[in-house]
């Protein structure tokens, strides 16, 4: 036998509003990243606008874990030697 879909939301309908919200915002050009730069991506903006969401202890799901992101660092010297200004 097949597995039984659940009929729950995985998201709340407010934190559907917060993500409209900020998609809004990225839009017209005001939504701002973490380090202050203007947020082009609509992947970003979603992200943002989950984020704030999950702050206001609206129901998100939680985040994947980042472990397999640690793992994949490298340091800058391997990358060609290519230096930030």
């Amino acid at each position: 036998m097949a597995a039984k879909k659940s009929s729950r939301r995985k998201y709340s309908e407010s934190a559907s509003k917060d993500v409209e919200s900020a998609m809004r915002r990225r839009k017209k050009g005001t939504l701002k990243s973490g380090s202050g730069r203007k947020v082009k991506s609509r992947k970003q903006a979603i992200a943002i606008g989950l984020s704030e969401a999950r702050s206001k202890g609206k129901k998100v799901p939680r985040k994947k874990s980042s472990s397999r992101r640690s793992s994949s660092k490298r340091s800058s010297s391997k990358r060609g030697g290519r230096k930030r200004s």
